[in-house]
């Protein structure tokens, strides 16, 4: 069993800041690609930043040079940090991690349960 619990979201004002986390516990043997996606009302859900267990990452072109996606391996953890928010970032914000939880299966893909952000005045 794996869990992929976020915390961080919240109520901002436009051009404010916030950290989002997410942290995979559980059965875990390795964990590949980590990311951040989030959904609107009414919208599909789309990827907002992913970051590879090297550390490259990349940025859907909405948030570039305002959100930065980073991890700690050691502690199985994924951050979003935001600055810069705008209303439209307001969404629910999704932790994916792809996660090898027995030595005989691949990586699979596990998601959190989510966490509001909400950018008004």
């Amino acid at each position: 069993q794996v869990q992929l619990v976020e915390s961080g979201g919240g109520l901002v004002q436009p051009g404010g800041s916030l950290r989002l986390s997410c942290a995979a516990s559980g059965s875990i043997i390795s964990i590949g690609v980590m990311g951040w996606y989030r959904q609107a009302p009414g919208r599909e859900r789309e990827l907002v930043a992913r970051i590879s267990n090297s550390g490259s990452a990349n940025y859907a072109d909405s948030v570039k040079d305002r959100f930065a996606i980073s991890r700690d391996n050691a502690k199985n953890t994924v951050y979003l940090r935001m600055n810069s928010l705008k209303p439209e970032d307001t969404a629910v914000y999704y932790c994916n991690a792809q996660i090898q939880r027995t030595w005989y299966e691949g990586l699979i893909p596990s998601w959190g349960q989510g966490t509001q952000v909400t950018v008004s005045s």
